[in-house]
C-alpha cells in the first residue's frame, strides 16, 4: 500500500491546548499538567486513507511571542494546519486569523482547519459559537468544538484535515 507524508502544524496562542491535542491523537491520552512548548516538538501519526496511507508529520509550534520569532521558518513546507482558540480565554480568539495569514503568507495553497477547544469546560466558556463564525467570517466556514480531555472531536479534526489537504 502507497504510503504519503504531509507536514502539518498546530497553531495558537500559549495554553490553548495544541500539545494535549496531540497528544490525545497520536497518544490517545491526557494529561492535566501544563508543559509549555519551546520551540517545536514533532510527532507522527498514520491514517488509512481507503487506497493508501497518509503519514501526518506534526508539528507543535511555540504560540504567543515565541510564534513570532520563530514560527515563520517551521511554516515551510506545511500541506496544512489546525489553528487552536482556547474557549475559556476570549483573547485568543483574535489570534486565529493572525496565525492563519503568517500561514498563508509562507504557503498560500495550505488546508487549514480551526478549532475552539476545551469544550469540556462548559462552565468557563467565554467565546460562543457566534463569536468563532463572526471571526472566521472571511478565513472559513467551518469549525470543530475539541476537547483534548475528553476526546471529543479530535481525531475528527485530524480527518477533515487530511481530507481537506487531499481534497
Amino acid at each position: 500500500m502507497k504510503t504519503i507524508q504531509k507536514k502539518i502544524c498546530l497553531l495558537g496562542d500559549f495554553s490553548v491546548g495544541k500539545t494535549s491535542l496531540i497528544r490525545r491523537f497520536v497518544e490517545e491520552r491526557f494529561d492535566e499538567k501544563y508543559l509549555s512548548t519551546i520551540g517545536v516538538h514533532m510527532s507522527r501519526k498514520r491514517l488509512e486513507r481507503g487506497d493508501h496511507l497518509l503519514d501526518f508529520f506534526i508539528w507543535d509550534l511555540a504560540g504567543g511571542e515565541d510564534f513570532d520569532v520563530i514560527g515563520p521558518n517551521y511554516l515551510r513546507g506545511a500541506a496544512g494546519a489546525i489553528i487552536v482558540c482556547d474557549l475559556t480565554r476570549q483573547d485568543t480568539l483574535a489570534a486565529l486569523s493572525k496565525y492563519a495569514n503568517r500561514l498563508r503568507e509562507i504557503n498560500p495553497k495550505a488546508a487549514l482547519v480551526f478549532v475552539g477547544n476545551k469544550i469540556d469546560l462548559v462552565d468557563e466558556r467565554t467565546i460562543s459559537d457566534a463569536d468563532l463564525v463572526v471571526e472566521l467570517d472571511s478565513l472559513a466556514n467551518t469549525y470543530l468544538l475539541t476537547s483534548a480531555k475528553t476526546g471529543e472531536n479530535v481525531d475528527q479534526t485530524f480527518v477533515r484535515l487530511a481530507d481537506l489537504i487531499e481534497g
